[in-house]
């Protein structure tokens, strides 16, 4: 059972539908007990990072996903999901993420040219830097959708994929047992779908 954890942020009914379209049990869920009786853990996410991390907090969930994690327990963040997976970030302030990947979110204008659109939106390849078992059914240059203006920053040691938008902008990290993807496997089509039954494989 994969607890997808709700504490007012991401697209849950999404998320669940496609692991329900996979044969995948989830359980969308903002109760501790029933999170550290799951499985594994995935995180979504969107809107402002301050935001969401302050929600987390204020439900005592981002310690329970921070135990659940070091204890071994596979985790996957999606989108703002992953960032928050990262020391802190520089998200219109200076605010502090969970801590389990080392690295920082910052904003991608500080990379790509200036002529390129923000928020990146669109489908985009992507491309291998590391194995991850996150890949096992899918191959380098497979598309996926992304919807972001801040990326995972000072993480190379981490980074399993990239993708290129006027810039090699990351698109995947995993440290152990602990996952990210900045793009939307939910709304990546088959690709998608490919990725969380490797995660629910785990």
């Amino acid at each position: 059972m994969i607890a997808i954890v709700d504490y007012g942020v991401g697209n849950l009914f999404s998320i669940a539908s496609s692991l329900k379209k996979i044969g995948v049990d989830a359980i969308c869920t903002g109760d501790a007990d029933t999170i550290r009786a799951c499985d594994k853990i995935l995180l979504p996410g969107v809107g402002a990072f301050r935001d969401a991390a302050a929600k987390l907090a204020a439900s005592g969930l981002d310690t329970v996903i921070k135990e659940e994690a070091r204890s071994g327990k596979p985790l996957l963040g999606i989108c703002l999901g992953m960032q928050l997976l990262f020391d802190k970030s520089y998200e219109y302030g200076e605010y502090a993420g969970l801590g389990l990947i080392p690295g920082e979110v910052r904003p991608i204008a500080e990379v790509i040219p200036r002529d390129l659109k923000i928020p990146h939106i669109g489908w985009n390849a992507l491309s291998f830097k590391k194995p991850s078992p996150l890949f096992k059914y899918i191959k380098e240059g497979d598309f996926v959708y992304f919807v972001h203006s801040f990326f995972g920053a000072r993480c190379e040691e981490f980074v399993t994929s990239v993708a290129e938008y006027g810039a090699p902008l990351t698109a995947s990290v995993e440290r152990g047992n602990v996952f990210g993807c900045q793009f939307h496997p939910e709304k990546s089509g088959d690709v998608g779908l490919a990725m969380l039954r490797a995660f629910a494989e785990l």
